[in-house]
């Protein structure tokens, strides 16, 4: 038996499983989200369910499209009757925010279990995915939001949206574990403690520097704007990183990623530089600001972008995007935003 799917209050159920089909287009999610957008409101008469219906049952992509916009709608109930939708959206940060710590689920284990497995986990406690050790971080900035902290030796370091970082100093070493997102920093000299920075995919060691870090699911990024960073991958392999270059770490290894971009570091000032851009990779970036949904039609995706944008801002990025290109902007819901051409 297929199971149902949860609709908007008035609208009857769709059988989940039947027709498998490829990712739906931009269009057709959009659609999706129009329909979703016109049952939740609860206004919605028989003859548009009937309409909904044959829609769905029509097309197996439109079938995939509004189990999609389903299940991100369902995340983003919590905006369902708040006046003011960005309040609404922070209030999902603080409800993540007041999850237990990953220490006070660690104390909840038994004895037996922690004794047989800490040597296995080791310091970075790696049997944990990095989205939930992030719930107990020492520092960690919510989605739009960018903080700026001081060291105990006097580093500094400026956390991007939606990261997370655990500290830890002692007598040998100074270690930085970057478990998601984006960190620039400044290191402070200290002749008798390295300063090291772990992700997932290897650790890197400052000679001297100012860099930028950035840990995406399946790789490391690193540039380097002074100094010089030493990089051990987990493969094994070592590479030095000298000021105005680029590199990669990954599950393959070390791989030179070309010049340092300046502008990669803008984003500490709070703004988003596109220079000869695609509007596609400017709202990849934007996405990273803001909660929901952001897609964009294909048929704009490739128009290039230049300009100095407010990353902190992303409704008035969307704002100047629109005003300065063949584009509209559609958004059926407070949390479904799709870059369409314009009419």
């Amino acid at each position: 038996m297929n199971r149902l799917a949860e609709t908007p209050a008035g609208a009857a159920s769709v059988a989940d499983g039947a027709v498998p089909a490829a990712q739906p287009s931009p269009a057709v999610l959009l659609e999706a989200a129009r329909w979703y957008a016109c049952l939740r409101d609860g206004k919605a008469g028989s003859r548009d369910r009937a309409r909904w219906q044959a829609w769905v049952h029509a097309d197996g992509a439109h079938q995939a499209a509004w189990r999609q916009v389903r299940d991100i709608s369902c995340e983003f109930e919590v905006l369902r009757g708040r006046p003011d939708a960005r309040l609404a959206a922070d209030a999902l940060g603080v409800a993540s925010g007041r999850l237990r710590t990953r220490r006070r689920v660690l104390a909840g284990l038994s004895t037996t279990a922690v004794v047989a497995c800490a040597g296995w986990l080791g310091w970075r406690e790696s049997w944990l995915p990095a989205g939930v050790m992030a719930w107990g971080a020492d520092h960690r900035t919510g989605t739009g939001e960018q903080r700026e902290i001081a060291l105990a030796d006097g580093s500094r370091i400026w956390l991007n949206t939606d990261t997370a970082i655990d500290v830890r100093f002692d007598e040998r070493e100074r270690r930085v574990e970057l478990m998601q997102g984006e960190i620039f920093i400044t290191t402070a000299k200290d002749g008798s403690r390295p300063f090291f920075v772990r992700t997932g995919h290897g650790r890197l060691q400052a000679l001297g520097t100012r860099y930028n870090v950035r840990r995406d699911a399946d790789r490391t990024l690193l540039a380097v704007y002074e100094g010089a960073v030493e990089v051990r991958a987990e493969t094994g392999s070592v590479r030095v990183v000298a000021a105005g270059r680029q590199a990669q770490v990954d599950g393959r290894g070390i791989s030179d990623a070309g010049p340092a971009d300046v502008a990669r570091s803008a984003w500490t000032d709070g703004v988003l530089v596109a220079d000869n851009v695609s509007l596609k990779a400017v709202l990849q970036e934007l996405q990273r600001y803001r909660r929901g949904h952001l897609a964009v039609a294909d048929e704009v995706a490739d128009l290039v972008v230049y300009g100095n944008f407010p990353a902190r801002d992303p409704e008035r990025v969307l704002r100047m995007l629109a005003s300065a290109l063949p584009i509209r902007i559609e958004q059926p819901l407070p949390w479904w935003i799709s870059v369409e051409a314009r009419r």
